[in-house]
């Protein structure tokens, strides 16, 4: 992708990115945000160079004192948040950025579905790694991992839908104009 399109890429991305955080769908027993489908679709999506560069413009935004994370700025702004209890989650959600990118690129929905996978589970993993200065161990996965579980696998199993559908339908259109 030229630097002339990359640039308005990960702007709208990061925009993107933050409606993400702020969407708070009613689901028990936390609300759910669109984090992990937004964070999985650009990396599938745009690979892993541009999906990093989007999730580190939003990492930027909030370490700037913008109010792009979920619950902020009633949970806090900037560092501060990021250095609170879903920083590893964050974290891991930059890294999911590039693993999924790089193990999506070229492969069809089942080996998209398994790189999104394994995103999220390093996701989980960075996120429990950093919630454990937090919460007792015992009560991690408790807390850090068994309420959104749920609703993450149904998010990427819509981003996994979602890009079935869309290559079919560009392949029917390269076919139709051939």
């Amino acid at each position: 992708m030229a630097a002339a399109r990359t640039v308005p890429t990960v702007i709208a991305g990061a925009v993107l990115m933050t409606l993400a955080a702020k969407v708070q769908i009613p689901f028990w027993p936390v609300p759910m945000t669109l984090h992990t489908l937004a964070v999985m679709a650009f990396a599938v999506a745009f690979g892993p160079r541009v999906a990093v560069s989007i999730f580190l413009a939003y990492l930027a935004a909030g370490a700037a004192g913008l109010p792009v994370f979920s619950g902020s700025p009633e949970r806090g702004v900037g560092l501060a948040y990021l250095a609170g209890p879903t920083g590893g989650y964050l974290a891991g959600f930059l890294a999911a950025s590039w693993l999924v990118g790089v193990l999506a690129r070229g492969r069809g929905a089942i080996g998209r579905l398994g790189a999104m996978l394994a995103g999220l589970a390093l996701v989980y993993a960075a996120g429990m790694a950093w919630l454990a200065a937090f919460v007792p161990a015992g009560q991690l996965l408790a807390v850090g991992v068994a309420p959104f579980l749920f609703g993450d696998l149904v998010k990427i199993g819509i981003v996994a839908a979602a890009g079935a559908v869309l290559s079919s339908l560009l392949a029917r259109l390269r076919d139709m104009r051939r």
